[in-house]
């Protein structure tokens, strides 16, 4: 998640960074963050179409100049040869219907994400298709307890 997390960072969307790799058989295959296509003048510049739309997070996808992570992992996958069928994504958050609909289609058989996102009919689709949504829980650290001494 940290690789996610990283990758979110690359992110010139205003409202919400988010990152997300695809992973097969323990090989990185692709990473996408969100933000403008190539070439388009990015948020950071022209200011948010979603903010001054009053737009709720969650809601009317369509009215934002970005695309999100998970489609820029899959969109990268396609650009350059990858087969991402049976692959992981873990991402920074869970994903939204549009992009679950397009999960579900490139074959992606888990999905593990950072925080939640507020779409209930996407989670409901994912688990459906059969498709496994998990929420990440760090590792606890384990204490040495000569440390503690």
């Amino acid at each position: 998640m940290d690789i996610a997390r990283l990758v979110a960072s690359r992110s010139t969307c205003l409202r919400r960074q988010v990152g997300a790799l695809l992973v097969k058989d323990k090989n990185i295959l692709t990473t996408g963050y969100n933000g403008t296509p190539s070439g388009i003048v990015h948020c950071e510049t022209v200011g948010c179409l979603r903010q001054q739309l009053n737009v709720p997070s969650g809601e009317r996808h369509e009215l934002c100049r970005g695309l999100h992570a998970e489609q820029n992992a899959i969109i990268q996958a396609a650009r350059h040869g990858g087969n991402i069928a049976a692959a992981t994504l873990y991402c920074t958050n869970s994903p939204c219907i549009i992009c679950s609909k397009m999960l579900i289609n490139a074959g992606i058989r888990e999905i593990i994400y950072l925080d939640g996102y507020p779409d209930q009919l996407s989670l409901e689709m994912l688990k459906e298709a059969g498709i496994t949504c998990r929420q990440f829980v760090p590792a606890v650290p384990q204490v040495n307890p000569e440390a503690l001494s």
